[in-house]
Protein backbone atom coordinates (compact mmCIF):
# COMPACT_ATOMS: atom_id res chain seq x y z
CA UNK A 1 0.00 0.00 0.00
CA UNK A 2 1.64 3.32 -0.97
CA UNK A 3 -0.82 5.79 -0.14
CA UNK A 4 0.02 7.77 3.28
CA UNK A 5 -2.58 8.76 5.52
CA UNK A 6 -2.19 11.98 6.67
CA UNK A 7 -3.26 13.07 9.79
CA UNK A 8 -5.54 15.77 10.24
CA UNK A 9 -4.70 19.34 11.32
CA UNK A 10 -6.86 20.31 14.57
CA UNK A 11 -6.56 24.04 14.63
CA UNK A 12 -4.96 25.86 17.16
CA UNK A 13 -7.21 28.18 19.61
CA UNK A 14 -7.38 31.67 18.10
CA UNK A 15 -5.72 32.87 21.17
CA UNK A 16 -2.53 31.10 19.99
CA UNK A 17 -2.29 32.30 17.03
CA UNK A 18 -2.82 35.68 17.50
CA UNK A 19 -3.21 37.40 20.59
CA UNK A 20 -5.53 40.53 18.89
CA UNK A 21 -7.87 37.66 17.73
CA UNK A 22 -10.99 35.82 19.80
CA UNK A 23 -12.34 32.69 19.78
CA UNK A 24 -15.16 30.39 21.50
CA UNK A 25 -11.35 28.36 22.16
CA UNK A 26 -9.98 31.77 23.24
CA UNK A 27 -12.84 32.10 25.89
CA UNK A 28 -12.99 28.51 27.11
CA UNK A 29 -9.26 27.54 27.28
CA UNK A 30 -9.01 31.34 29.68
CA UNK A 31 -11.66 29.87 31.76
CA UNK A 32 -9.58 26.35 31.19
CA UNK A 33 -6.43 27.07 32.45
CA UNK A 34 -6.33 30.97 33.01
CA UNK A 35 -2.37 31.16 32.99
CA UNK A 36 -3.75 34.69 31.51
CA UNK A 37 -5.76 35.37 34.16
CA UNK A 38 -3.94 38.76 34.90
CA UNK A 39 -5.69 39.76 31.32
CA UNK A 40 -9.05 38.21 32.93
CA UNK A 41 -9.80 40.28 36.38
CA UNK A 42 -12.53 43.09 36.98
CA UNK A 43 -12.26 45.93 35.91
CA UNK A 44 -13.67 49.81 36.84
CA UNK A 45 -17.00 50.92 35.44
CA UNK A 46 -18.57 46.70 35.76
CA UNK A 47 -20.40 47.73 38.55
CA UNK A 48 -23.25 45.01 37.92
CA UNK A 49 -23.18 42.69 41.35
CA UNK A 50 -23.74 39.46 41.63
CA UNK A 51 -26.11 38.00 44.34
CA UNK A 52 -26.25 33.99 45.59
CA UNK A 53 -23.24 32.29 45.86
CA UNK A 54 -20.75 35.28 44.72
CA UNK A 55 -21.72 37.75 47.08
CA UNK A 56 -21.41 41.10 45.28
CA UNK A 57 -19.00 40.43 43.09
CA UNK A 58 -18.90 41.75 39.72
CA UNK A 59 -19.54 40.40 36.14
CA UNK A 60 -15.81 39.92 35.50
CA UNK A 61 -14.80 39.23 38.64
CA UNK A 62 -16.80 36.35 39.21
CA UNK A 63 -15.66 35.18 35.31
CA UNK A 64 -12.01 35.66 37.23
CA UNK A 65 -13.37 33.57 40.20
CA UNK A 66 -14.57 30.87 37.81
CA UNK A 67 -10.87 30.95 36.40
CA UNK A 68 -9.29 30.49 39.54
CA UNK A 69 -11.01 27.52 40.42
CA UNK A 70 -11.09 25.86 36.91
CA UNK A 71 -7.18 26.14 36.41
CA UNK A 72 -6.70 24.18 39.63
CA UNK A 73 -8.61 21.12 38.00
CA UNK A 74 -6.18 18.28 37.64
CA UNK A 75 -8.08 16.87 33.94
CA UNK A 76 -10.96 17.88 32.69
CA UNK A 77 -13.70 17.15 29.91
CA UNK A 78 -14.26 19.45 26.65
CA UNK A 79 -17.27 19.41 24.21
CA UNK A 80 -15.96 21.78 21.08
CA UNK A 81 -17.85 22.56 18.38
CA UNK A 82 -17.12 26.01 16.43
CA UNK A 83 -16.56 27.45 12.72
CA UNK A 84 -12.66 28.53 11.82
CA UNK A 85 -11.28 29.72 8.51
CA UNK A 86 -10.53 26.49 7.97
CA UNK A 87 -14.17 25.23 8.54
CA UNK A 88 -16.10 23.45 11.35
CA UNK A 89 -14.86 21.70 14.09
CA UNK A 90 -15.80 19.17 16.43
CA UNK A 91 -14.01 17.31 19.51
CA UNK A 92 -14.77 15.95 22.36
CA UNK A 93 -11.74 15.11 24.49
CA UNK A 94 -11.28 14.21 27.88
CA UNK A 95 -7.69 15.41 29.03
CA UNK A 96 -5.02 15.86 32.04
CA UNK A 97 -2.23 18.18 33.07
CA UNK A 98 -0.20 14.88 32.28
CA UNK A 99 -0.97 14.77 28.57
CA UNK A 100 -3.23 11.89 28.69
CA UNK A 101 -6.38 11.86 26.36
CA UNK A 102 -9.21 10.42 24.91
CA UNK A 103 -11.45 11.29 22.61
CA UNK A 104 -12.46 12.46 19.09
CA UNK A 105 -11.97 15.14 16.32
CA UNK A 106 -14.05 16.09 13.16
CA UNK A 107 -12.43 18.55 10.95
CA UNK A 108 -14.50 19.76 8.36
CA UNK A 109 -15.95 17.38 5.94
CA UNK A 110 -12.81 14.76 6.03
CA UNK A 111 -14.26 12.37 8.69
CA UNK A 112 -13.73 11.63 12.56
CA UNK A 113 -10.89 10.75 13.92
CA UNK A 114 -10.93 8.88 17.40
CA UNK A 115 -7.50 9.78 19.54
CA UNK A 116 -5.89 7.81 22.59
CA UNK A 117 -3.23 9.14 24.21
CA UNK A 118 -1.98 6.53 27.17
CA UNK A 119 1.08 7.59 29.72
CA UNK A 120 3.61 6.91 27.24
CA UNK A 121 5.10 8.27 24.15
CA UNK A 122 2.47 6.76 21.86
CA UNK A 123 -0.31 7.95 20.12
CA UNK A 124 -3.54 6.15 18.24
CA UNK A 125 -5.43 7.04 16.29
CA UNK A 126 -8.85 5.16 14.57
CA UNK A 127 -10.07 6.82 11.37
CA UNK A 128 -13.89 6.49 10.09
CA UNK A 129 -14.27 5.53 6.66
CA UNK A 130 -15.05 8.42 5.38
CA UNK A 131 -11.64 9.86 6.20
CA UNK A 132 -9.83 7.01 5.07
CA UNK A 133 -11.61 7.27 1.46
CA UNK A 134 -10.76 10.95 1.46
CA UNK A 135 -7.06 9.82 1.72
CA UNK A 136 -7.40 7.80 -1.20
CA UNK A 137 -8.66 10.01 -3.58
CA UNK A 138 -6.71 10.44 -6.33
CA UNK A 139 -5.14 7.04 -5.80
CA UNK A 140 -5.91 3.77 -7.67
CA UNK A 141 -8.82 1.72 -6.48
CA UNK A 142 -6.33 -1.28 -5.98
CA UNK A 143 -4.45 1.33 -3.21
CA UNK A 144 -8.35 2.69 -2.40
CA UNK A 145 -8.84 -1.10 -1.19
CA UNK A 146 -5.72 -1.77 0.38
CA UNK A 147 -5.91 1.24 2.33
CA UNK A 148 -9.60 0.16 3.81
CA UNK A 149 -9.11 -3.47 4.25
CA UNK A 150 -5.66 -2.48 6.25
CA UNK A 151 -7.09 0.49 8.22
CA UNK A 152 -10.74 0.04 8.32
CA UNK A 153 -11.75 -0.26 12.34
CA UNK A 154 -8.17 -0.58 13.24
CA UNK A 155 -5.60 1.99 15.50
CA UNK A 156 -2.29 3.84 13.81
CA UNK A 157 0.04 3.66 16.33
CA UNK A 158 2.41 6.60 16.04
CA UNK A 159 5.15 8.92 18.03
CA UNK A 160 3.85 11.98 19.73
CA UNK A 161 6.80 13.72 18.94
CA UNK A 162 5.99 13.47 15.47
CA UNK A 163 5.24 16.86 13.86
CA UNK A 164 1.39 15.97 12.49
CA UNK A 165 0.90 13.86 15.44
CA UNK A 166 1.14 17.32 17.29
CA UNK A 167 -1.28 18.89 15.92
CA UNK A 168 -3.74 16.46 16.84
CA UNK A 169 -2.22 16.79 20.09
CA UNK A 170 -3.18 20.20 20.85
CA UNK A 171 -6.06 19.72 23.26
CA UNK A 172 -4.18 16.94 25.19
CA UNK A 173 -1.46 19.34 26.46
CA UNK A 174 -3.65 21.78 28.56
CA UNK A 175 -0.10 23.35 29.74
CA UNK A 176 1.17 24.14 26.04
CA UNK A 177 -2.36 25.25 25.14
CA UNK A 178 -2.94 27.95 27.67
CA UNK A 179 0.80 29.25 27.80
CA UNK A 180 -0.05 32.01 26.05
CA UNK A 181 -3.38 32.76 26.38
CA UNK A 182 -4.68 36.19 26.93
CA UNK A 183 -8.19 37.85 26.46
CA UNK A 184 -10.09 40.56 28.12
CA UNK A 185 -13.39 39.97 30.30
CA UNK A 186 -14.69 43.87 30.55
CA UNK A 187 -18.12 44.26 29.97
CA UNK A 188 -19.57 41.33 31.14
CA UNK A 189 -22.31 41.35 33.34
CA UNK A 190 -24.40 38.97 35.21
CA UNK A 191 -27.75 37.63 34.14
CA UNK A 192 -30.30 34.98 35.23
CA UNK A 193 -29.36 31.48 36.42
CA UNK A 194 -30.24 28.49 34.87
CA UNK A 195 -28.71 25.00 34.44
CA UNK A 196 -26.10 23.11 32.33
CA UNK A 197 -26.11 19.44 32.03
CA UNK A 198 -27.86 19.56 35.18
CA UNK A 199 -26.09 21.65 37.39
CA UNK A 200 -27.59 25.35 38.56
CA UNK A 201 -25.39 28.07 36.48
CA UNK A 202 -25.06 31.60 36.48
CA UNK A 203 -25.23 33.50 33.08
CA UNK A 204 -23.23 36.79 32.24
CA UNK A 205 -22.40 37.85 28.84
CA UNK A 206 -20.00 39.85 27.07
CA UNK A 207 -20.46 42.35 24.08
CA UNK A 208 -16.66 42.89 22.43
CA UNK A 209 -15.88 43.75 19.01
CA UNK A 210 -19.08 41.93 16.85
CA UNK A 211 -18.88 39.29 19.35
CA UNK A 212 -21.22 37.88 22.25
CA UNK A 213 -19.96 35.58 24.62
CA UNK A 214 -22.21 34.19 27.03
CA UNK A 215 -20.99 32.06 29.95
CA UNK A 216 -21.84 30.06 32.54
CA UNK A 217 -20.29 30.08 35.75
CA UNK A 218 -21.83 26.75 38.52
CA UNK A 219 -23.42 27.92 41.22
CA UNK A 220 -23.35 25.25 43.35
CA UNK A 221 -19.97 23.41 44.95
CA UNK A 222 -16.95 24.89 43.21
CA UNK A 223 -17.74 27.82 40.81
CA UNK A 224 -16.37 25.89 37.77
CA UNK A 225 -16.91 27.57 34.11
CA UNK A 226 -19.67 25.04 32.59
CA UNK A 227 -19.90 26.57 28.98
CA UNK A 228 -18.88 29.57 26.94
CA UNK A 229 -21.10 30.66 23.98
CA UNK A 230 -19.66 32.99 21.10
CA UNK A 231 -21.99 34.15 18.62
CA UNK A 232 -21.27 36.73 16.12
CA UNK A 233 -17.36 37.44 14.79
CA UNK A 234 -15.12 34.96 12.91
CA UNK A 235 -14.80 32.23 14.52
CA UNK A 236 -18.81 31.39 16.44
CA UNK A 237 -19.38 27.89 19.03
CA UNK A 238 -19.60 26.45 22.33
CA UNK A 239 -17.67 24.63 24.12
CA UNK A 240 -18.72 22.89 27.09
CA UNK A 241 -16.26 22.10 29.94
CA UNK A 242 -17.08 19.33 32.60
CA UNK A 243 -15.01 15.96 34.14
CA UNK A 244 -13.69 17.98 36.44
CA UNK A 245 -10.65 16.25 38.42
CA UNK A 246 -12.30 13.02 37.36
CA UNK A 247 -9.46 10.23 35.86
CA UNK A 248 -8.75 10.15 32.23
CA UNK A 249 -9.09 6.73 30.50
CA UNK A 250 -6.85 6.51 28.25
CA UNK A 251 -5.61 2.57 27.40
CA UNK A 252 -3.78 2.09 24.40
CA UNK A 253 -5.26 -0.70 21.97
CA UNK A 254 -5.60 -4.13 22.06
CA UNK A 255 -1.94 -5.22 19.93
CA UNK A 256 -4.29 -7.05 17.27
CA UNK A 257 -6.04 -3.90 16.67
CA UNK A 258 -2.96 -1.90 16.03
CA UNK A 259 -0.82 -1.12 12.90
CA UNK A 260 2.05 0.94 13.05
CA UNK A 261 2.43 4.23 11.20
CA UNK A 262 5.96 2.82 10.03
CA UNK A 263 5.00 0.16 7.83
CA UNK A 264 2.16 1.90 5.76
CA UNK A 265 4.79 3.27 3.37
Amino acid sequence: MSATVRLPRTPRPAATRTRARRSVFAAALCAAVALGATACGPFSGDETKATGPFGDLSGPQIVDKAIATTKTAKSLTLDVSFTAEDGPTKAFMATDLQGQCAGTVSIGTTGTAELVRPADKAVYLRFDEAFLKEQGKGESPEVQEAMLTALKGRWVKTDAKDPDAKDMLDLCDLKALLADFEQTTTGTVQGEETTVGGQKALVLTQDLDGEKNTYYVATEGKPYLLKVVTTGGKEPGTIVLSGFDKPVVAKAPAKKDVVDEKSLG
